[in-house]
C-alpha cells in the first residue's frame, strides 16, 4: 500500500467496527469464536485492560489509527484489535460485566465523546500484509510463534507470497520465516493424517517453538525424512514418515487420552538430546518402551560410550581433588576413608579390565591355531 493511503485514516464510529476473529493471535482461542464472544477472550488473554487504562487516562493516540477490511458488508478491525476492545469496553458498562473488566475506571464525558469514533484507514487484508507481518512477526510488537506462522501460512498459501518475498519484506535476515512457516505445515500434516490432536496435548500451554525449532535438527530431520533445504512446503514430510512424525509430535507434546507426559521438559537441553536419541535405533526403541529421555539418552550412547565417559568423568574429578588437596585436606578420616573406597573401586575395575583383555587374547591365539 502506497504511504498516501497509509495516512488517509477517517473517523468510524466504534459501533460500526467489528473485532477480528480470523486474527492470528486468535488459533489458540476456542474453536467457533463469535464477534460478540470474543470481547471476553481478548479481556482474559491480550492483556486489553492495560491498554483501556492508558486510553481511559491519555485519550486515544491518532497517529495509531486502525485499520479496517470491509468483509461480508462489514468493517473487520484487522489491525488494533486490542485497542477497539478497550474502548469498547470503556463506553459500555453492560460490556465491563459481561466479561468482568469491572475494575476499569469510569471515564469523563468529554473523554467518551472522544471514543464514539476512531481513526481508520480501509484497506483489504491482502495489501498491507507486509505492514502487518513487520509490525508483528519480525517487528516491535511480536505475536507469539504459532500465530506468526499462521499469518504467515496465510500470505504464503492464499496471497500465493513466496517465503522468500515475504521473508524479505518484513526484514527477516534468520530464515525464522522459512522455519516457522515449516513447523506449522508438517503441524499440519500430522493432524491431518490424524497421528496427533493438538487439542490432546498434556499441557495447557502449546508449546510451537519445539516443533518448528526441532525440525532444524539432523536427527530429527532424518526420524520424518524431511530435506535440509527442501523441507519448506505445504507438505514437508514424506507419506512413509508420517507415522514418525505423529510419535516426535506426541513425544513434544504428551497425549491427555494417553496418559503420556510429552518427554521434552525444557527445549534446552532436552531437544538436544531427542534429537541425539532419534539417530539411534535403540535408542527410539527405548522411546517406544515409554523409558525417560534420559534413559534414552544412555541406551542410544551403547555402554562403550558411557564407559568411556564415565571414566573421562572420574578422571577429571580426581584431578580436581588433587588440585585442592594441600588445602582442603587436614587429616580428617572421612575424607581419607573416601579417597580409600576410591582407590580400592579404581583398582577393582582396572584388574576386570586387565582380566578381559588377557581372556580376549587367548581367544584370539586359540583362533589363530586353529
Amino acid at each position: 500500500m502506497a504511504l498516501s493511503a497509509l495516512t488517509s485514516a477517517k473517523l468510524i464510529p466504534v459501533d460500526d467496527l467489528q473485532l477480528d476473529v480470523s486474527n492470528p493471535r486468535m488459533v489458540e482461542a476456542p474453536a467457533n469464536l463469535k464477534p460478540e464472544t470474543m470481547l471476553r477472550y481478548l479481556w482474559r488473554e491480550w492483556a486489553v485492560r492495560e491498554v483501556a487504562l492508558s486510553i481511559a487516562h491519555n485519550g486515544y493516540f491518532a497517529h495509531e489509527p486502525l485499520f479496517a477490511a470491509r468483509e461480508g458488508g462489514k468493517l473487520v478491525v484487522i489491525e488494533g484489535n486490542r485497542r477497539l476492545a478497550a474502548v469498547k469496553l470503556l463506553l459500555d458498562a453492560h460490556l465491563r460485566e459481561q466479561v468482568g473488566a469491572t475494575d476499569l475506571p469510569e471515564i469523563s464525558g468529554t473523554r467518551r465523546r472522544e471514543l464514539k469514533s476512531l481513526p481508520v484507514i480501509e484497506a483489504p487484508r491482502s495489501e498491507i500484509w507486509q505492514y502487518i507481518g513487520f509490525k508483528h512477526v519480525n517487528g516491535p510488537q511480536p505475536w507469539n510463534s504459532y500465530a506468526k506462522a499462521e499469518y504467515i501460512a496465510w500470505v504464503r498459501n492464499e496471497l500465493g507470497q513466496s517465503l522468500d518475498t515475504i521473508a524479505k519484506s518484513i526484514g527477516d535476515e534468520h530464515a525464522t520465516v522459512k522455519r516457522l512457516y515449516r513447523g506449522l505445515m508438517a503441524l499440519k500434516q500430522a493432524e491431518n493424517a490424524k497421528v496427533f490432536d493438538r487439542e490432546d496435548r498434556a499441557q495447557k500451554h502449546f508449546s510451537f517453538s519445539h516443533l518448528y525449532t526441532g525440525l532444524d535438527y539432523p536427527g530429527i530431520q532424518t526420524f520424518i525424512g524431511i530435506a535440509k533445504d527442501g523441507s519448506f512446503r505445504e507438505d514437508p514430510v514424506p507419506k512413509k514418515k508420517i507415522a514418525n512424525l505423529g510419535e516426535l509430535c506426541e513425544w513434544l507434546y504428551g497425549s491427555k487420552a494417553k496418559e503420556k507426559a510429552p518427554v521434552i521438559k525444557s527445549q534446552n537441553p532436552d531437544l538436544r538430546k531427542l534429537d541425539e536419541v532419534l539417530r539411534s535405533n535403540d535408542g527410539v526403541a527405548a522411546l517406544r518402551r515409554n523409558l525417560p529421555l534420559d534413559v534414552s539418552l544412555n541406551v542410544s550412547r551403547g555402554d562403550e560410550r558411557l564407559l568411556r565417559e564415565a571414566l573421562i568423568t572420574a578422571k577429571t574429578s580426581l584431578q580436581e581433588a588433587r588440585g585442592i588437596l594441600l588445602s582442603g585436606y587436614k587429616g580428617q578420616a572421612e575424607i581419607l576413608a573416601t579417597a580409600a573406597a576410591i582407590n580400592d573401586l579404581a583398582s577393582a575395575i582396572y584388574d576386570e579390565m586387565l582380566g578381559m583383555q588377557r581372556s580376549s587374547g587367548k581367544r584370539r591365539g586359540r583362533a589363530a591355531r586353529a
